[in-house]
């Protein structure tokens, strides 16, 4: 997560913070270090496997929690649980957007393979799943083939796709034509729709931006974001997981006093006030508008949804767009039920669940997200 340059701007006064000198002024030009190896450690590996995953670790996944867990000790495959530490219990609370969080990493374990000619054979779910709750059983057991896999040509995409967070150019539309682009980029088996027709657009804007209100208006559930903020270049490389504030201007507002957890939970500080005011701001930005649908809701379904979501993203990035997740409606815990049920009136036909929801425009490219390397992933029991 990043402020626009207006919106940092405005909270260091001026710019009269950053005139701050010595040992101040060099933390606030620090970004992270080790957080952002593992982006230039993907692909290094020789071991077919280690390589695989050296960019699937890479995938897209909600509050960045990276909740995958590899076991490699039987040749040629690898097996994926979840680390149940890293759930959402507030916004996810039967742990579906983390289910499509490890199809997105699957996806690139997959594509990533392919590259060297390696086809892989997933068995979903093998002990069973509970549809309301995620445990130590095994999501899936991937075994790798040699000779049996087809380059795909998104993969060049992977080192460059970003969840785009900014704010987009509302001057600048998406065309239908880029869209039908992007929605052939969806393989899996999804159901999959997009709109950049400007009244769709304006209630999906407003949509969103209710959600992100009420997530932060939900003790709980804002609460459940906060505690994962990562406050400057130091926490990133220390805890390169959930949400990401590093860079000049928040190295700034922290030794200033402006922003911290403490802070950021007080309704009546800064932090909070620009913070609502500046998700709720981003998200009436949307230019166009794509979603995933499934007539299920198995985790086998969700998996499938992951796989495509991080297809779409792969095929905007190629397109030139950034692409944001807005999963906030979608999520079911029981003050977004009203939103839940509109967002569905919207988007899904009859029993269908909407499983990814992202709003699409063109923006500055930004930073890698932080990642624990592959090596920390990797469990033997």
């Amino acid at each position: 997560m990043s402020f626009s340059r207006r919106k940092t701007l405005a909270l260091l006064g001026g710019g009269s913070i950053l005139a701050a000198s010595g040992a101040g002024a060099y933390a606030v030009t620090r970004t992270p270090q080790t957080a952002l190896q593992p982006w230039a450690q993907a692909g290094t590996y020789t071991e077919p496997r280690m390589r695989a995953l050296s960019y699937a670790i890479l995938a897209p996944n909600p509050h960045n929690r990276q909740p995958w867990q590899v076991d490699l000790r039987t040749e040629g495959e690898v097996t994926l649980r979840v680390d149940t530490d890293r759930l959402l219990p507030h916004t996810d609370p039967f742990s579906r957007q983390i289910v499509v969080g490890l199809g997105c990493f699957l996806e690139l374990m997959v594509m990533a393979a392919a590259q060297d000619g390696i086809g892989v054979d997933l068995d979903l779910f093998p002990d069973g799943a509970d549809a309301t709750a995620l445990d130590a059983r095994r999501v899936a057991v991937a075994r790798f083939t040699k000779g049996a896999g087809t380059p795909a040509p998104l993969f060049s995409q992977v080192m460059d796709r970003r969840s785009l967070k900014e704010p987009y150019d509302t001057d600048r539309p998406v065309a239908q034509s880029v869209l039908d682009g992007i929605m052939a980029s969806v393989t899996r088996g999804s159901g999959r729709d997009a709109t950049n027709d400007p009244d769709r657009v304006a209630a999906l804007r407003l949509l969103t931006a209710r959600a992100f209100q009420i997530e932060f208006e939900t003790p709980r559930t804002y609460k459940e974001s906060v505690d994962l903020f990562r406050i400057g270049h130091r926490e990133v490389d220390a805890n390169p997981d959930g949400i990401d504030f590093s860079g000049p201007g928040f190295e700034a507002l922290r030794l200033a006093g402006l922003f911290s957890r403490e802070a950021a939970m007080d309704r009546d500080s800064l932090s909070y006030k620009q913070g609502l005011e500046m998700v709720t701001g981003t998200a009436m930005t949307g230019m166009a508008y794509v979603w995933l649908t499934t007539k299920g809701n198995s985790r086998t379904d969700q998996i499938m949804a992951g796989r495509d979501w991080v297809r779409l993203n792969l095929a905007t990035t190629a397109a030139g767009l950034g692409m944001q997740p807005m999963s906030q409606a979608l999520q079911e815990f029981p003050e977004m039920a009203p939103l839940y049920e509109e967002a569905h009136e919207m988007l899904a036909s009859d029993g269908e669940t909407v499983q990814m929801l992202g709003r699409l425009g063109y923006a500055a490219p930004v930073p890698h997200s932080p990642r624990w390397g592959v090596e920390s992933k990797i469990v033997h029991a």
